[in-house]
């Protein structure tokens, strides 16, 4: 009795296996994608940088912080720096124009004291010149006038030049000061690093009195709402990417939802690493908590289609033939497509069975 069960047992699953799977085309709906990968960025997010050598001496802000434009991250200290700006302002305080009226003033009593003698100079000059020619005095009196004259008109033209000189000089050196003061305040202010953006603190990089160099990444501040989906696509699939294509987004983070965002730029370089491009797409209406850096996956849809009659693709021979269920092979055109099902635009019908073809 157990060796005859054991037989029909045998025979079922023989039975079974000999079975030939066979399946009717279904009519539903099929979108054609490109798959990608990516993280989240908070929209404007950048590193902030150091531009300066030294060492952090305060910080301002902590992790999660609300920024506006402007506001102080950290401070890098430096002494000699310090000491520059302190010099330059006393350069400058030294060379104001206002500062300087006394000498601007000397210089004009000069010339009012220069014209007044020409003037007596001269009125002597042309008095002897009369009496001379009325052969009153000598000729030598009359060249000592003339010349006494000559000497107040040089000296009063001379003054003149004197206080112009003086007033361009003091002018361009107060000016010169003023920048030069500007350019050190600036060079200060580049040991302050200040948000670029309104926004949030979401990373710092250093503690206080560590050493930082040129170029030396401080901070990441990005937008506190507005996120970005960047996504790296293959170079095969980058031509059929345009601006506008709906994305469908999942995320370990939000599992068992889908997630519809849009193309919204796309990088015209490759990364020659990876062979891949960036793709930057934004949220139709994203989550309510976001972060940066949060991975995600990304079906970009190309086309779709409602209705469309669809079969499995492990049913198509050579990406072209069906099998009808009395043996028959058919060739069928195909359209869209996807990781399971492709679409039939001719050859069968919905009610034509297929036989699954023997691997």
């Amino acid at each position: 009795m157990n060796k005859l069960y054991f037989l029909i047992l045998i025979l079922g699953l023989v039975s079974c296996n000999t079975k030939t799977e066979k399946i009717k085309p279904s009519v539903s709906s099929i979108s054609e994608s490109i798959y990608a990968s990516g993280i989240i960025k908070s929209k404007n997010q950048y590193q902030a940088f150091a531009t300066v050598n030294g060492i952090i001496q305060n910080i301002f802000v902590s992790e999660g912080d609300t920024v506006s434009i402007g506001t102080p991250i950290l401070s890098i200290s430096n002494e000699a720096q310090k000491l520059n700006k302190e010099n330059a302002e006393l350069a400058e305080q030294f060379s104001d124009y206002n500062a300087n009226q006394g000498k601007l003033n000397e210089a004009k009593l000069a010339i009012d004291f220069a014209k007044n003698k020409l003037k007596i100079d001269s009125a002597l000059f042309f008095r002897q010149k009369n009496l001379w020619q009325q052969q009153v005095g000598t000729k030598v009196e009359l060249e000592q006038k003339e010349l006494t004259y000559q000497n107040s008109k040089n000296a009063f033209f001379s003054s003149q030049v004197k206080y112009d000189d003086l007033k361009r000089q003091l002018n361009f050196t107060s000016l010169q000061s003023k920048k030069n003061y500007l350019i050190s305040s600036k060079q200060e202010s580049d040991f302050t690093l200040k948000s670029e953006i309104n926004g949030l603190v979401y990373d710092l990089f250093k503690l206080k009195g560590e050493i930082v160099g040129l170029q030396t990444p401080l901070a990441v501040i990005g937008d506190r709402k507005d996120f970005v989906l960047e996504m790296q696509v293959d170079e095969y699939d980058i031509f059929k990417i345009k601006k506008g294509l709906t994305v469908l987004i999942t995320m370990d983070s939000y599992k068992g939802k889908v997630f519809e965002a849009k193309v919204s730029k796309i990088y015209p370089i490759m990364n020659e690493r990876s062979k891949t491009f960036l793709v930057e797409a934004e949220f139709n209406q994203q989550p309510e908590t976001l972060y940066p850096n949060v991975t995600f996956e990304a079906n970009i849809i190309l086309q779709s289609k409602d209705k469309a009659i669809l079969i499995p693709r492990n049913y198509l021979v050579n990406d072209s033939t069906v099998i009808k269920s009395n043996g028959d092979k058919v060739i069928v055109k195909t359209g869209l497509k996807d990781y399971q099902k492709i679409e039939i635009l001719s050859g069968i019908t919905a009610d034509d069975e297929l036989l699954k073809p023997k691997e």
